[in-house]
C-alpha cells in the first residue's frame, strides 16, 4: 500500500507524488483512487487503487541507481533497422516497460539518431515524452530542478558521439 507523500513512476506518464485518496463513483461504482500530481506539466492523475499493480505504478529509483542511467545516456547508441514505424513501435515498447534504463536508452538513441539524420514527426514526439518521463523520475531521484537534470542529460549526450 502506498501512502501520501510517496515519489512514484506512473509508466508512459512519468513520476509524481501520490497527493491524496480520493474515493469516486464512476458509472456507478465505488472505487479507490491515488491522486497523482505530476510535476511536469501540472497534470493531476487518478490511479484505481486496486489496480495499481496491473499499470507498474513503482517507486522512484533511488539516487544510488542514477549512476546506471549515466552509463545508459554514455552508451553505444542502438541502430535499430528498418522503417520509422518499426522503431517506434520498438522503442515504444521499450518506454511501456516502465525501466528508467530501459527509457534512457530510448532518449539517447532517438537524440542521437536526431543529430546524425533527422528522426520523423512520430519519433520526435515519442522522444518528447520519454524524456518527459526520463526528466521527471531523475528530478525526485537527484532532488534538482528539472533544467539542472535536463542540462546534465544532454551533457552527457553530446560528449556521446557513435565512433568514438
Amino acid at each position: 500500500m502506498l501512502s501520501i507523500g510517496d515519489k512514484v513512476v506512473y509508466p508512459m506518464h512519468g513520476a509524481g507524488i501520490i497527493n491524496g485518496i480520493e474515493d469516486c463513483e464512476i458509472m456507478g461504482e465505488n472505487r479507490s483512487y491515488y491522486v497523482l500530481k505530476m510535476p511536469l506539466g501540472s497534470m493531476k492523475v487518478m490511479i484505481p487503487i486496486d489496480n495499481v499493480a496491473n499499470i507498474g505504478l513503482r517507486d522512484v529509483i533511488p539516487q544510488g541507481e542514477v549512476g546506471k542511467v549515466k552509463v545508459i545516456l554514455q552508451g553505444v547508441p542502438e541502430q535499430l533497422a528498418g522503417s520509422w514505424n518499426k522503431r517506434f513501435n520498438a522503442n515504444l515498447l521499450q518506454i511501456k516497460t516502465g525501466d528508467i534504463c530501459n527509457v534512457a536508452a530510448v532518449v539517447r538513441n532517438l537524440i542521437l539518431q536526431d543529430r546524425s539524420k533527422k528522426i520523423s514527426t512520430g519519433e520526435r514526439r515519442l522522444l518528447d515524452i520519454a524524456k518527459q518521463i526520463l526528466v521527471s523520475e531523475l528530478v525526485f531521484a537527484c532532488d534538482k530542478e528539472p533544467e539542472a537534470v535536463e542540462t546534465w542529460m544532454y551533457d552527457l549526450l553530446d560528449k556521446n558521439t557513435p565512433g568514438d
